[in-house]
């Protein structure tokens, strides 16, 4: 099985990240063969229109790709517990999307013949097809067994991105670095918004647009070349 054959692909986990994932696949020509319940339909229904929804042991029996994308701490269990219902075939493709996690995470679906993989993009999704163009020229990070790994780096391709290779011992400190740059800088900016409110200024967050796009342009280009902010003062 190659990722460049038809595919059809079941998402589990219906957030913003598992519908957003469906539809890039779609786009590159995969048939979606079913979604699991989310709590906001009417967006689910906007991204991938027409999608059954079903039970995710339903998802994982008709499809040959199936598509995690669930909160970290629930993945494990929803991987074991489809186990333990005897839902994973053999030669199977799992995808999970979660950056903190490796392979291990999919040992219960990969004993039973399942092929691991783990595909990260490295976005920060909406839910809305908006991420659609956001995929498209964005980094993700592919982990899979050696023999498979091109299949890894192909699907991240079909997304829209570039595949960048992390080593399943590595995943932590991937996880950890993303975390980091996501929920620090949301931080951040909503410390700053409630500052500038206090002191008066109308719509903070416009205010601040202009500042905090330009310091982290700044950033990611001192980053690129290995300086930091103070070898400026230097």
């Amino acid at each position: 099985m190659t990722a460049s054959s038809r595919l059809g692909v079941g998402i589990i986990g219906a957030g913003r990240v598992g519908p957003v994932i469906g539809a890039a696949l779609a786009g590159a020509g995969h048939a979606l063969t079913g979604v699991t319940a989310g709590s906001d339909r009417e967006r689910v229904d906007a991204v991938i229109p027409g999608v059954p929804v079903l039970d995710a042991d339903e998802v994982v029996r008709r499809s040959e790709l199936v598509v995690i994308a669930v909160p970290h701490d629930e993945l494990g269990p929803l991987v074991s517990g489809l186990a333990e219902l005897g839902a994973w075939q053999v030669g199977q493709l799992v995808l999970h999307t979660d950056p903190g996690h490796g392979l291990d995470v999919l040992a219960p679906a990969a004993a039973r013949g399942a092929i691991p993989l783990a595909v990260h993009p490295a976005i920060a999704f909406t839910g809305s097809t908006l991420d659609l163009r956001q995929l498209a020229g964005a980094y993700a990070a592919v982990t899979a067994p050696a023999a498979v790994l091109p299949i890894g780096q192909a699907l991240a391709v079909e997304l829209g991105c570039e595949p960048v290779v992390v080593a399943d011992a590595d995943r932590p400190a991937y996880g950890e670095a993303i975390a980091t740059a996501t929920q620090f800088a949301a931080s951040i900016v909503q410390q700053s918004a409630a500052l500038l409110e206090d002191a008066g200024v109308p719509a903070p967050g416009r205010f601040l647009s202009t500042l905090v796009h330009s310091t982290v342009e700044r950033a990611l280009t001192e980053a690129g070349r290995g300086a930091t902010p103070d070898d400026e003062l230097l």
